[in-house]
């Protein structure tokens, strides 16, 4: 997981509080067990800090009834010790990981007696091998201290100004003048039941496009430099995009839009003023898009936001959802209207088996509320109407809005040269 300098002194300390917590083990280690989930292996957009964090409050129960102990490292990597009497709760927690992270392939097709996701220690039995383990991590975590303030330097003199509080400070104040509507772009979700029709969009997905506002408000400021920094900034932005949409004439809105949020953003006094200002027939226009890792990491969360929303007139979309995930998911009982499905070639890879599996994912859902997203190819639409769905989105899609549009526009052509 990537760090900085200014956090690595807090991570490396869990590493060495792991070597210190093991050795204090040497005399009670009888029934004590551990798990180390090898959260590093993930995929980068999986390893965001939210899903890592995500990941490890999975084993809050026990922790705060002092039956296990969490160590979170600065590799990204957890690992749990804790007694014997709790396998059961901690296998299921670990199952919990497994779902969150159901379409990396860290854990696609991952055999649990031979899992690459996590490795499990017998403490008692095994005592010499984790003091050994926790031992590598130290000095691991120490190599990693130095590599990441070489890689700091190198990010300095290549991407310019690293992003400080200061900066941010800076960031912010230009924020609150600039006028973003230039910066939002938008994607539209179409239904594709008919060639002969052409494209009909459904709705707009809108998003501020994060490089268009480097180049313009942050030239020479290496973004990724502090993480917590570019987190704060994100949520600035999520509550400029409230501002916006909460005046249609500013972005010009029309018809059915959607846009990411988070659970906790639905929670806060923003999206309440924003709720306030809205007529009510836009309340039933607008879609609301939750990541499926922020709608399982608290579902009570959820549902209190869920019940808010839809009595408001809004809708929800989950998004995020593969063939592999999608299983776990019955969008009836979660109360959502919508889900979208990720294209992966290896929907069509999979054969007869898969092919007939995900068709039936399909039906139990409902055809009408599946929507395939990320189709960057004609391959994705072929094979998301021979399993029932209708509605897609991505490149390839918005490539056949263009092309429908010369059309149209040559036929019109065409009738004005007839009448002359």
């Amino acid at each position: 997981m990537p760090g900085t300098s200014s956090m690595r002194p807090q991570q490396r300390s869990q590493e060495e509080l792991l070597l210190e917590y093991v050795r204090r083990l040497e005399n009670i280690r009888r029934d004590r067990r551990a798990v180390l989930l090898h959260l590093s292996g993930l995929l980068p957009f999986n390893r965001r800090e939210h899903h890592l964090r995500t990941a490890a409050n999975s084993f809050e129960a026990m922790i705060k009834r002092l039956m296990a102990q969490l160590f979170s490292l600065g590799s990204g990597d957890v690992f749990v010790v804790y007694k014997k009497e709790v396998q059961g709760e901690v296998e299921t927690a670990v199952q919990k990981v497994r779902f969150l992270f159901g379409d990396d392939p860290l854990v696609t097709g991952d055999d649990p007696r031979t899992s690459r996701l996590c490795t499990w220690y017998n403490v008692d039995a095994q005592y010499q091998e984790v003091v050994d383990l926790a031992r590598d991590l130290v000095a691991a975590g120490r190599r990693e201290d130095e590599r990441q303030g070489e890689r700091l330097a190198r990010e300095q003199v290549i991407a310019g100004e690293p992003l400080t509080p200061e900066v941010l400070a800076r960031v912010e104040q230009g924020l609150a003048r600039a006028d973003l509507s230039n910066h939002v772009r938008r994607q539209y979700a179409c239904d594709l039941a008919s060639e002969e029709a052409g494209p009909r969009p459904v709705f707009s997905e809108l998003f501020i496009s994060i490089q268009d506002l480097r180049e313009t408000l942050l030239p020479g400021v290496s973004l990724l430099s502090d993480r917590w920094l570019f987190q704060h900034l994100t949520e600035t932005l999520d509550r400029r995009m409230l501002s916006l949409l909460a005046n249609a004439e500013t972005l010009h809105v029309s018809g059915d839009v959607s846009f990411n949020v988070n659970i906790a953003t639905l929670l806060t006094p923003e999206f309440t003023a924003f709720d306030d200002g809205l007529p009510a027939k836009r309340r039933g226009s607008m879609i609301l898009e939750l990541q499926k890792v922020d709608v399982f990491a608290d579902l009570g969360a959820y549902f209190f936001a869920r019940e808010f929303v839809r009595e408001r007139g809004y809708r929800l979309c989950i998004d995020g959802l593969t063939h592999h995930t999608m299983p776990l998911i019955d969008r009836e009982r979660l109360g959502a209207d919508l889900v979208k499905l990720v294209w992966h070639p290896d929907m069509v890879d999979g054969g007869a088996g898969a092919y007939a599996r995900i068709k039936g994912l399909v039906e139990r859902a409902g055809p009408s509320r599946v929507i395939m997203c990320r189709c960057d190819g004609r391959e994705a639409v072929d094979f998301g109407r021979s399993v029932g769905i209708s509605v897609f989105q991505g490149r390839h899609v918005e490539s056949l809005i263009v092309e429908d549009s010369r059309k149209r526009e040559l036929m019109r052509l065409k009738r004005r040269g007839r009448r002359t």
